[in-house]
């Protein structure tokens, strides 16, 4: 019989699967690039910030300040003190503190890099702690387990926009004698037991562009301890006791003199100007972040192999800073590289939040003895993907992301499946 007479096999059912997902997604496919996160900026913000460049007083000034006194206001903290990222405060506050050669800070591994470094940076040295598994927050009972005699600090971190379990880490550092500073750069707007996050223990906001609200650049320590304020506030300016500008002579007064060594790392009006104008609308971006939170809890429910991270059991308000879920390359078919260059394929962008600190190169070669260490902090560090979400996202938007996912999931069971049929 000639080959073209020859009668045509039936697909193979695993091909005609994949096939199917494919011409499935194609029909739906964005036709714009959704990023993971994107700045809520109105042209009313924009037009401020045109308004301080007009001004003729465009660094630090009158928007700083106010920023710093709504922020204090708003949390319930005696003094707020803005820098120009939140990078730079951990540096700043760990350096007010006495933080040096021979003391240890507590905290945990999963959180970006940027706080270790800052450890390192004193000549201190780092004290990485486990976190739970679901959560990725730091128990008080491993907080705990950690400290020792050489311990000066601890920095528990809220993370994603949760908060840790606070009242029993306060009294734990209390007992021990050791400050406690929280690392609260995901965590603006976030509640815990009824009280926002920074009313009580010295905490670090970021302001970053992926953050709840931006400034651009910059970040925010509140304290209401008035040595701490003020040490902090002389060092962000070289040094100088005081750092008000005198709008009058549109200079600093040639009395102001060096206390101590410091830096340059004060913030701009023409940044303040923008998260001032971003701080009344914060509690409506978290509830419309609730909401795409929501639409994801129930869509992501039953897809086997994307775990989303689960809520403290605390009384909390969740900023839903960032939406992450940890991909189990064993159930879903293929691992987080492949996944996300999947939803890449399709217009969705994705982030990491974070590799944990211990497992970045330098660290690893330098400090290599943490590896193995910490059996949950690295389970997530490998699988952890954060997917779209903020506050400008429509709700058309999330179904996108949702079926991306399990498009690239089903394409990529669907390729398992036909490579085991063809052995």
């Amino acid at each position: 019989m000639p080959p073209h007479s020859r009668p045509l096999r039936p697909p193979n059912p695993a091909c005609k699967a994949w096939i199917s997902s494919v011409f499935r997604y194609n029909g739906a496919m964005r036709d714009s690039f959704l990023p993971f996160c994107r700045p809520s900026i109105s042209e009313e913000d924009i037009a401020a910030i045109g308004d301080v460049l007009r001004s003729g007083w465009i660094t630090t000034g009158p928007k700083v300040g106010a920023l710093e006194q709504t922020i204090a206001k708003r949390v319930g903290a005696k003094h707020a003190i803005a820098a120009t990222s939140g990078t730079v405060l951990m540096h700043l506050t760990l350096q007010a503190l006495g933080v040096g050669p021979g003391d240890e800070v507590v905290g945990p591994s999963m959180t970006w890099v940027s706080t270790p470094n800052m450890v390192e940076l004193l000549g201190a040295t780092n004290v990485f702690v486990d976190v739970d598994r679901d959560t990725l927050l730091a128990s008080p009972e491993a907080i705990a387990a950690a400290i020792t005699p050489r311990t000066k600090v601890v920095i528990p971190v809220h993370y994603a926009g949760a908060p840790v379990d606070l009242d029993p880490i306060r009294a734990i550092c209390r007992t021990k004698g050791v400050m406690l500073l929280e690392d609260a750069a995901h965590a603006i707007g976030t509640h815990y037991k009824g009280k926002e996050i920074g009313d009580e223990d010295p905490a670090i906001f970021s302001l970053h562009p992926i953050k709840n609200i931006t400034s651009g650049e910059g970040g925010v320590l509140t304290t209401s301890d008035d040595a701490l304020a003020k040490k902090v506030r002389r060092l962000r300016f070289h040094g100088l006791e005081v750092d008000a500008h005198d709008r009058s002579q549109q200079g600093r007064s040639p009395q102001a003199e060096v206390q101590e060594p410091g830096y340059k790392q004060n913030m701009a009006d023409m940044n303040a100007v923008l998260a001032v104008r971003q701080l009344p609308r914060l509690d409506a971006f978290i509830q419309r972040r609730e909401e795409i939170s929501a639409l994801y809890r129930r869509e992501l429910a039953n897809v086997d192999g994307v775990l989303p991270l689960a809520d403290p059991a605390w009384s909390h308000r969740h900023a839903r800073h960032l939406f992450v879920v940890r991909v189990d390359e064993r159930k879903a078919g293929l691992d987080r590289t492949a996944f996300m260059q999947g939803l890449k394929e399709r217009n969705i962008g994705t982030g990491i939040h974070f590799l944990a600190s211990h497992t970045h190169r330098w660290y690893r070669e330098h400090r290599g003895h943490w590896m193995g260490t910490l059996p949950n902090t690295e389970w997530n560090s490998t699988r952890i993907c954060t997917i779209p979400m903020f506050p400008d996202m429509t709700d058309g938007d999330t179904m996108d992301v949702v079926r991306a996912i399990k498009d690239t999931l089903a394409g990529a069971k669907a390729k398992v499946s036909m490579a085991g049929a063809t052995r």
